[in-house]
């Protein structure tokens, strides 16, 4: 498989500036740690708890450990359990789902390594559900066996930070900074020293590192419909592009198929697994339309399900479609999945009565931080790890409760890759470095970030969502370099406005590599182009 790399003009000079708030190494307090950790969901805290005891480590969050997309991860996390099952149908199952775009080695490596991770989170206390001690599995869609294993029901991600986040506490080599936001990364280009952090109501601090690990999870906040939290700017994936990482496949943001979709409320996650469980999709006539358009019907992988919803609406003209679980049993549902009738529950539905409305929504970022199987980036002394990377586990469409395993398995692995790193430094290398920070004047300009930041994501969702065009891409690049323009170059000095500068640099990267790749593959579709092109076969690269 061949790179390809974009020329990201619109993402250079004075509209994008190195840093987004300035320092002078004399007026700005230092602080040293052995490895730095920037995020605080499940493949952070997993790198954090691999990392030697020897060594000091520091967890930055920019809000509550709580508030990460592990947390919101309802359906499950994926592993061959079953004695029927085998590692062979995990890995054929994940290749299939991510459209020929996957790096076989790294999918092998991980759906091996999958057991040892899930034993070793039951060790830490973590309680899936289980019937008279035997784990319960259940089935999602693109999975051609029961491998995925739940806690809570419907609150796998809950349980599994619960456990994980008490194991850190007890660690004492680990610090939690919460409330901290990473403004970027401290390079030069080819390597990583740290990062530059404002903690709540101070002042930004330098902090040195031997070693960074990348853990700040997705973007899904760049789209207005989206399952994602607040917090998910694409923090990481902007402040690596800033600092000279390489980043891959920003084509490739998966939709949910299934959004409790009320007008007026935030959007909420239905978990796969009702579908897993029976559940069907059927139209504002009642219609069951998915044997229309794919032999696996409501389990087919999300990319085709979603595609299959938006053409349905678009027939029957409705603003969404219906989940019916009418004919299953209805104490099952009430007790497989707490979370979701909780949810309908606050808007007078009954699942077990009423046709649910859904539509799908931004959910996953599979592109991001390109790194090899050890979490390592193309920039030295830079790790990353989760939701934030192209690892190659992916491809161009995420199988179902694959992301919390990924997390699992390349967060240990970065911690371990990252502390050997460490070690090997001398005692002298972790000092300040003399790296340059442009001064800039803050501009008189009085910008309503909210009205920007919800204009960014309504183009983003009319113009670069499930289904895309050419005409509807370079409207969106058009409005996207309009806001660049004075929005980047705006010194703000507060987490709301850098959150919007990383959202709007985020959203430029998707939406040029979505106008280059003229072809439809896993959860990038190409209504122009609707057919994959082996020719395309080859990752879109950013780097500054």
């Amino acid at each position: 498989m061949t790179d390809f790399a974009l020329e990201p003009l619109h993402l250079s000079g004075p509209d994008c500036p190195r840093y987004l708030a300035d320092f002078s190494f004399k007026r700005i307090a230092h602080y040293f740690t052995d490895i730095l950790i920037i995020g605080g969901g499940l493949a952070g805290l997993r790198a954090a708890l691999a990392v030697d005891p020897s060594l000091d480590t520091i967890v930055v969050t920019k809000g509550q450990l709580q508030e990460s997309n592990s947390t919101y991860a309802q359906g499950g996390i994926a592993s061959v359990w079953d004695p029927e099952d085998r590692f062979e149908d995990h890995v054929r199952d994940t290749l299939t789902a991510g459209g020929d775009f996957c790096d076989p080695s790294v999918v092998n490596m991980v759906v091996r390594e999958a057991p040892e991770h899930i034993a070793e989170l039951i060790r830490w206390g973590t309680n899936f559900d289980n019937h008279d001690g035997q784990l319960m599995l259940g089935q999602e869609g693109g999975h051609s066996h029961q491998r995925i294993l739940h806690a809570l029901g419907d609150a796998t991600g809950k349980e599994i930070m619960r456990a994980v986040i008490q194991r850190v506490h007890d660690q004492p080599n680990i610090r939690i900074w919460e409330q901290a936001f990473t403004i970027d990364l401290l390079s030069n280009g080819q390597q990583c020293f740290g990062a530059i952090i404002a903690r709540e109501n101070s002042e930004p601090i330098l902090v040195w590192a031997r070693q960074t690990i990348l853990c700040t999870g997705g973007c899904g906040q760049v789209y207005r419909e989206t399952t994602n939290p607040r917090v998910a700017t694409g923090d990481g994936h902007a402040l690596a592009y800033r600092a000279g990482a390489r980043l891959r496949d920003m084509e490739f943001m998966q939709f949910h198929p299934t959004v409790l979709y009320i007008a007026g409320s935030s959007r909420t996650l239905i978990t796969e697994a009702i579908r897993g469980a029976g559940a069907h999709l059927v139209d504002c006539n009642q219609y069951r339309f998915m044997p229309d358009y794919d032999a696996r019907l409501e389990l087919a992988p999300r990319d085709v399900v979603s595609q299959s919803i938006v053409t349905q609406m678009g027939k029957t003209e409705h603003p969404c479609v219906y989940l019916s679980l009418r004919h299953l049993d209805p104490d099952r549902v009430h007790n497989e999945f707490p979370g979701f009738t909780a949810a309908c529950k606050k808007f007078a539905l009954d699942p077990c009565k009423d046709l649910i409305p859904v539509r799908p929504g931004a959910h996953y970022m599979v592109g991001g931080v390109e790194v090899d199987q050890h979490g390592q980036s193309s920039l030295t002394g830079l790790w990353a790890a989760g939701e934030v990377t192209s690892s190659g586990l992916h491809g161009a469409n995420r199988l179902a409760s694959n992301s919390l395993l990924e997390g699992l398995v390349f967060g240990a692995r970065a911690g371990i890759a990252s502390s050997a790193a460490a070690m090997a430094m001398p005692d002298d290398a972790l000092r300040p470095q003399s790296l340059n920070s442009p001064s800039r004047q803050p501009s008189q300009t009085v910008l309503d970030l909210a009205d920007i930041r919800n204009s960014v994501q309504s183009l983003m969702w009319r113009l670069v969502g499930v289904q895309r065009t050419e005409k509807r891409l370079c409207e969106a690049l058009d409005e996207l370099r309009t806001y660049s323009r004075y929005v980047l170059q705006h010194a703000f000095d507060n987490h709301e406005g850098w959150e919007l500068q990383n959202l709007l640099t985020t959203a430029l990267m998707m939406t040029e590599a979505a106008l280059e790749r003229k072809e439809s593959r896993g959860v990038h579709f190409r209504m122009d182009y609707p057919t994959a092109d082996p020719n395309w076969r080859r990752h879109l690269l950013f780097q500054k």
